[in-house]
């Protein structure tokens, strides 16, 4: 192991994770304040996704692909919440899941309808098609602009909830709805306009994913997995928990799959190492949520409630 490829992945990881970050900061928000499982939150990511290809197909600026992603998932996370989801919040979790879970496979379905089968492919936008030299080592532009963005966005969720008087609704709302619709604020449409910043945090993240990963339909399901595992290992309701973990998990991750093989063949056979490492590090992040369980079921960073 070189020092070159540690870095390389751990940037990677950190790069996976800020992704992670960006679907986790939306679902947090909605899962642990408003208490609503959302599964379909991963449908957003593909169809941001999807928006964000077709536009950069159409005018050639990863600009505007942004912001189509953004303001696709904005407007279908509105219309979500308006039409399906608010009838949902005062029923059981199982309703929520049910529900959402309809949602996934009809959007699934429409995009394999109208878009087909096959993976649409985003080329990295000029711009950010070379190497940012760190420490005399190189590393993608590209990737290295997802952990900035991934950061700008972390730095922007914690001044909303903790520093703006809109956060503090957010917040006192979680705590007592009653009271503070007794108040004179609209909750529902505080509950709305978190459902829709979620989304569209859920929308950026897809169109920043698509020049890394393909775009096809169904490509939500696996992260939404992943980033139900940040939002517990973190806390639930914490976003400031959710992007420490998400980091945590993206490094565990990347570093899993790449050193775990590398690790067993220290210690056994070439052909045992290879079936070992592999398995051994698909199932990491899921025992380090394990051990985050059993050690500090509340999660590592949660949310504080004054």
């Amino acid at each position: 192991m070189t020092a070159a490829l540690f870095l390389a992945q751990l940037l990677n990881g950190l790069q996976y994770g800020v992704l992670l970050f960006l679907l986790a900061a939306g679902l947090t928000l909605v899962f642990g304040i408003m208490s609503f499982v959302n599964l379909a939150h991963g449908s957003l990511y593909m169809l941001g996704a999807y928006a964000a290809a077709l536009t950069y197909e159409a005018t050639g600026s990863f600009v505007l692909a942004l912001l189509a992603a953004a303001a696709t998932a904005l407007l279908l996370g509105l219309a979500l919440e308006l039409t399906i989801v608010s009838r949902l919040y005062r029923r059981d979790h199982l309703d929520h899941v049910l529900a959402t879970f309809g949602l996934v496979m009809f959007f699934n379905e429409v995009v394999r309808m109208v878009w087909g089968p096959q993976p649409l492919f985003v080329q990295v936008p000029e711009a950010l098609s070379g190497t940012v030299d760190l420490l005399g080592f190189s590393y993608p532009s590209y990737r290295f602009a997802i952990i900035v963005a991934g950061v700008a966005v972390a730095i922007g969720s914690y001044l909303l909830i903790h520093k703006t008087r809109v956060g503090m609704l957010i917040r006192a709302g979680a705590q007592n709805p009653q009271l503070v619709g007794a108040l004179g604020v609209n909750i529902q449409l505080l509950n709305a306009m978190l459902f829709g910043v979620g989304a569209m945090l859920a929308g950026f993240a897809g169109a920043m994913a698509g020049p890394v990963l393909s775009v096809q339909s169904g490509m939500g399901e696996p992260v939404l997995i992943t980033t139900l595992v940040v939002i517990v290992i973190g806390g639930i309701g914490s976003v400031s928990g959710a992007f420490y973990a998400a980091l945590i998990v993206g490094v565990v991750d990347t570093m899993g799959r790449v050193f775990l093989p590398q690790l067993f063949r220290l210690f056994a056979e070439r052909s045992l190492a290879d079936a070992a490492g592999p398995a051994l590090a698909s199932m990491s992040i899921y025992l380090l949520m394990a051990l985050v369980l059993a050690l500090r079921p509340q999660g590592l960073f949660p949310a504080r409630h004054h």
